[in-house]
């Protein structure tokens, strides 16, 4: 059975039912096929209704669902003969961030993504996205390597923000964010960026700043977690959902905002209950955003990249 979230019980309750309707033989005089059908279309009601009212809070949790597509879904779905490199040149490797070479539709590309994991094992191994130094360094290198040989950037964000323990402060962790995100501002090539999960602060940011920034519905993209604001302002985690209120992490409010470019439909449930249409819908996206990007050069580009920076709240300003 799924992973149901504490406000999918009633959808749970159905969807259990109808597992065990299918798991009987049809007794005298009960037609199970029929009750089936039943179930399920009240089933999928009563998810149309949970998911057309979700508020800021149970979105986060949606973009967090342990078996939502992970970045290396979506390399491993829509980026073919892809070759991973790996390595910031100066420290180490850093698992949460993964890259390297591959094609999306044809096209010869570079790509990124924050790497969650999908069960204890991989979160351990790529600590639950959260990059240390050596991850933002590789994510530039990435990116001016993708300069040098004139190839568009994908990246698929997926973290909570960066690492914040002590051996990464001491090793320069804002310096490291800083210049991901000056490599992406300064990059002569097109850059997507989506964020398929979390996108979470500076952490997010260092492989975001694009030329066009898409989201998924159901993502969340904020200066910081809920719980995390929620801690500072109350000094109370369990503020969370007051907090998600407040921050405007929702696609629907970063789309009024003008802070993303697009925001791509998920199916009924979240990307986890279809991701071979998940799949498709960010491929479609992608490939949108990225073709009148190809025949801009370099300068161009980067005025325009800059102009979509400084533009950010001047209308909230006036």
């Amino acid at each position: 059975m799924p992973h149901f979230l504490d406000f999918e019980k009633p959808v749970a309750e159905l969807e259990s039912k109808i597992e065990e309707l299918r798991r009987m033989s049809e007794p005298d005089g009960i037609n199970i096929a029929e009750e089936v059908a039943k179930l399920t279309e009240k089933a999928d009601r009563q998810l149309r209704a949970t998911f057309a009212k979700l508020t800021p809070w149970q979105k986060a949790q949606v973009a967090r669902h342990p078996e939502r597509p992970k970045a290396l879904d979506y390399i491993a779905g829509l980026i073919t003969d892809f070759t991973p490199l790996a390595g910031d040149r100066a420290f180490a490797d850093d698992a949460a961030v993964v890259g390297g070479m591959g094609r999306f539709h044809g096209r010869s590309v570079v790509v990124l993504g924050t790497e969650k994991g999908t069960d204890t094992e991989s979160r351990v191994k790529h600590n639950f996205g959260m990059a240390r130094p050596e991850g933002y360094r590789k994510a530039r290198r990435l990116i001016e390597l993708a300069g040098r040989f004139g190839l568009p950037v994908l990246s698929f964000v997926d973290t909570s923000g960066a690492f914040p323990g002590i051996e990464a402060e001491a090793r320069g962790q804002a310096e490291a964010i800083a210049r991901s995100i000056e490599a992406c501002l300064e990059a002569p090539v097109p850059l997507v960026a989506t964020v398929i999960g979390e996108g979470g602060s500076g952490g997010a940011i260092a492989l975001a700043a694009g030329d066009r920034v898409l989201m998924l519905e159901h993502a969340i993209y904020s200066v910081i977690s809920p719980e995390g604001c929620a801690t500072i302002l109350w000094r109370d985690a369990a503020q969370a959902p007051l907090a998600a209120e407040a921050l405007r992490l929702t696609a629907d409010d970063l789309i009024r905002l003008r802070l993303v470019d697009d925001v791509i439909a998920e199916p009924l449930g979240g990307a986890h209950r279809d991701r071979d249409a998940t799949l498709h819908a960010v491929s479609e996206a992608v490939r949108s955003a990225l073709t009148p990007l190809l025949s801009l050069d370099g300068p161009a580009l980067k005025a325009r990249r800059r102009e979509k920076y400084l533009a950010m709240g001047r209308e909230a300003l006036i």
